[in-house]
């Protein structure tokens, strides 16, 4: 204790000189401003601020691009609320409540329940890196390929208890979104599968097509095709910008069960983080309603805290596997360890003993940019909120003008836009058809994962499957997967499932 005391002093004294604090600042402020956009979600916002943080003090530099991160992924969750817009995977769970929410006239309450929640898991995952990221790392150890590929399984099985309406059509989108997955260049043999000899397609589609495509463009096509006067985009009367004091009660243990999950899960490397919002949302989903409380997919405010802080904290503690190991979990510490190798810094278990102020420094740098965050936006969510009454026929070409950007600037990309029109057309369709997408997201997401982990576990096993059951771990996470498949697969629960979400639409 007194250890992680010292250490944290010593990361504190690093962060709190006014040098850093305006880094942290200016990273948060431009975090949030860009995040904002409909499809930049933290990784096209770091990539393309990257550059201004050359100049910099090491130190300097990663409480810059910290505060970058914290920022658009609050900008994420606010559009992912306001406009139906997922910014990044682990907003697309946001949506589900947050936007109706909005459409209740409640998008203020909605967006603090993202600030506060976020804030609230950040300053404890800060405490969890800080007193576990050594211990911890032995645990990830642990974790093998058969253990990953076992996990994102009852990922995926989580996805399908999740999903709103249909079983059928649930496993339908995760399936979909693991056929869509594949399509690229093969891990192993390199050759170029359900490419059809379109060269663009042969490092994959991008997830921001899918995510910007299928909710944002599909919303857009299904709005213009209803009369003026029922354009779902949110209701222009918007009561109280602050949660009232009940909202308080359902909040505070779902930003407390969220934030433990979170913490857990994001070490893990490989998409822990992103798991955590879906863990979150399917655990709140699973306790009792209150009485007077909305049901989960009409306005629950429990949907909007619960995932964003699991992904908060998740997003946080994945700077463990990065700083005590060197391996970046997501996307975005795959652009850090970038960050780290120009400022001449290797990511590692030596980082801690080596440049100790710059590993503790980074972590209080945390906690400054998750309370900036709160500073920032509490206020500014009376100008979000402005945003929803600009008529809907000026609105829509407007995302629909960032969507494009946003997508054109992730690979500079002209192609990328057409699968965004695509995709927006299969976005409609399942409108059409009441079909959930958050599924065929996290499918499309785990499948080229699932299947590199899978392909490492038979490599190991010199292509022998028992070894997913002949492990303790990997075996009781399929074991877990399985008893959650058999419960919603049987016919007393199903009935029950299809009564709540008929009486939830």
């Amino acid at each position: 204790m007194s250890d992680m005391l010292a250490n944290l002093s010593l990361g504190l004294s690093v962060a709190f000189t006014a040098t850093n604090i305006l880094y942290a600042f200016v990273g948060c402020l431009l975090g949030t401003l860009i995040g904002v956009l409909p499809g930049l979600g933290p990784v096209p916002t770091i990539a393309m601020l990257l550059p201004i943080t050359y100049g910099l003090e090491p130190v300097s530099a990663l409480i810059m691009l910290a505060g970058i991160y914290y920022g658009a992924q609050y900008g994420g969750s606010t559009t992912a609320i306001l406009v139906n817009l997922p910014g990044e995977a682990g907003s697309v769970v946001t949506v589900i409540d947050g936007h109706q929410m909005a459409r209740r006239g409640r998008a203020g309450p909605a967006l603090a329940a993202a600030g506060i929640g976020s804030f609230i898991a950040g300053s404890f995952a800060t405490l969890v890196i800080a007193a576990f990221a050594v211990p911890l790392t032995a645990v990830a150890f642990m974790f093998g390929p058969a253990e990953y590929f076992s996990l994102m399984v009852l990922g995926l099985i989580g996805a399908v208890v999740l999903a709103s309406g249909s079983l059928l059509k649930a496993i339908a989108m995760i399936v979909l979104g693991l056929l869509l997955g594949m399509i690229g260049t093969d891990i192993n043999s390199g050759v170029a599968r359900y490419a059809f000899d379109i060269p663009e397609l042969t490092d994959g589609i991008d997830f921001v097509a899918i995510a910007m495509g299928v909710f944002g463009f599909g919303e857009i096509i299904a709005n213009l095709g209803r009369p003026s006067e029922q354009r779902d985009i949110v209701a222009t009367k918007v009561t109280g910008l602050m949660p009232t004091r009940d909202d308080f009660r359902r909040m505070a243990p779902a930003i407390l069960r969220g934030t433990l999950m979170g913490s857990v899960l994001g070490i893990l490397p490989g998409g822990g983080a992103l798991l955590s919002s879906f863990a979150s949302y399917t655990l709140e989903k699973k306790t009792r309603l209150r009485p007077g409380e909305l049901p989960f997919g009409q306005g629950n405010i429990r949907g909007v805290a619960a995932p964003e802080s699991a992904n908060n904290a998740g997003s946080q503690t994945s700077f463990i596997p990065l700083l005590t190991l060197g391996i970046p979990s997501n996307a975005v510490m795959a652009l850090m360890v970038g960050a780290m190798t120009i400022h001449n810094i290797q990511p590692g278990p030596e980082v801690m003993n080596s440049n100790p102020e710059l590993f503790w420094g980074l972590i209080a740098s945390m906690w400054i940019g998750n309370a900036m965050l709160i500073v920032l936006n509490l206020p500014l969510i009376g100008i979000w909120v402005k945003l929803l009454t600009v008529p809907y026929q000026w609105l829509f070409p407007a995302i629909v003008l960032f969507c494009s950007l946003g997508v054109y600037t992730t690979n500079n990309n002209v192609f990328d836009i057409w699968m965004v029109g695509v995709f927006g057309l299969v976005g409609y369709l399942f409108h059409k058809l009441d079909v959930e997408p958050a599924p065929l997201i996290l499918g499309f997401i785990l499948g080229p994962m699932m299947e590199e982990y899978l392909r490492r576990a038979l490599l190991l096993s010199r292509g022998d499957w028992s070894v997913l059951v002949t492990r303790p771990i990997s075996a009781g996470l399929l074991t877990a997967a399985a008893i959650l498949l058999l419960v919603v697969l049987l016919p007393s629960v199903r009935k029950k499932r299809e009564e709540a979400f008929v009486e939830e639409g």
